[in-house]
């Protein structure tokens, strides 16, 4: 049996499991893994420092694997903004034919990527804005419940509310996203109506996850309670693991202080320089109330074979057992 889907037959993939873009982890080796194992991964454009650099990582996936892949472009307000053109020039350059899209209107970016036959996907954190990504054009969307690592919005609606009132309106694809990270859940998103699931914090903790040991061994150590909600006076909120900068920062938060003066403590050089020491104490990193089911660091293969035979086994197995004849 092979769960076919809407989302897996317009993306040519195997299984209906997403990878999303993930700052400094979505890199050539856990991409490739992810699509050698039949399901869709991303690389992240904005880890690469150049649109050169990102053409490169682009070449170095693609020797490592012939199966379909994409790239993430997450567009945010920004004082000195990346030069999002350029990146989304190399990426149509590259012949890349997926992309997923994060962050304030990607219009323009939607538009350009779809003139050069480049099927996309929007992420969004609720049903207005599923809403508005369809109405731009977009191929399906990645909705993220408050249960997700990163930005969560700020709804607040976790996804067992989410996901199927998404459904109820949206025409096109949908992935589940946040708080993914076996079977179990794969199954109540399909049933909640979504055509997939998109992981990342469970990617995290894979062996071709190119981040430190020490990281992935705090994941397993960490439960449903390890994360923090930052930036909530700010309304930019974001779900990182719970450590000791991650609550001084919010402490300073509650004080009421403006962004300024915890800036030195949640800036993106010092979290980047936690995950590659392997010190989960150095800086905010980001992370999902999935940790708490994440038990063990298999090989992405493994990972993606395990979800989708035990999903398999549960639809055709525990639910048809459940059904009485009459």
């Amino acid at each position: 049996m092979m769960l076919r889907t809407r989302f897996t037959e317009l993306f040519g993939v195997d299984h209906p499991i997403a990878q999303g873009g993930m700052q400094w982890v979505g890199k050539a080796e856990l991409v490739s893994a992810v699509a050698n194992a039949g399901a869709l991964g991303f690389l992240t454009a904005l880890t690469q420092p150049s649109p050169d650099a990102l053409a490169r990582e682009i070449a170095r996936c693609r020797d490592m694997t012939d199966k379909p892949f994409g790239v993430n472009l997450t567009v945010l307000p920004s004082i000195n903004p990346p030069p999002y053109a350029e990146y989304r020039d190399a990426i149509i350059a590259s012949g890349v034919k997926i992309v997923e899209t994060a962050g304030n209107k990607p219009q323009e970016h939607v538009d350009h990527f779809r003139q050069h036959g480049i099927k996309v996907i929007h992420k969004c954190t609720s049903v207005r804005h599923a809403l508005s990504a369809e109405r731009m054009g977009v191929d399906a969307v990645s909705i993220d419940g408050f249960e997700c690592a990163g930005h969560p919005g700020e709804d607040d609606v976790p996804g067992l509310v989410l996901i199927p009132a998404a459904a109820n309106q949206l025409k096109i694809p949908m992935l589940a996203s946040g708080g993914f990270a076996d079977a179990r859940g794969l199954v109540a998103a399909l049933a909640l109506g979504a055509d997939g699931i998109n992981m990342g914090t469970r990617f995290c903790a894979t062996q071709e996850a190119p981040i430190h040991t020490g990281i992935k061994q705090a994941i397993l150590r960490n439960n449903e309670h390890s994360t923090a909600l930052l930036f909530r006076g700010y309304r930019n909120t974001v779900r990182v693991a719970k450590n000791t900068v991650a609550l001084e920062a919010l402490r300073l938060e509650h004080e009421g202080n403006p962004f300024e003066v915890i800036a030195h403590l949640v800036k993106g050089a010092r979290g980047r320089e936690g995950l590659e020491r392997g010190d989960p104490e150095h800086g905010i990193w980001t992370a999902g109330l999935v940790q708490g089911l994440i038990h063990d660091i298999p090989s992405v293969r493994d990972l993606v074979a395990r979800i989708v035979a035990e999903a398999e086994s549960l639809i055709a197995g525990r639910l048809r057992g459940l059904m009485t004849g009459g």
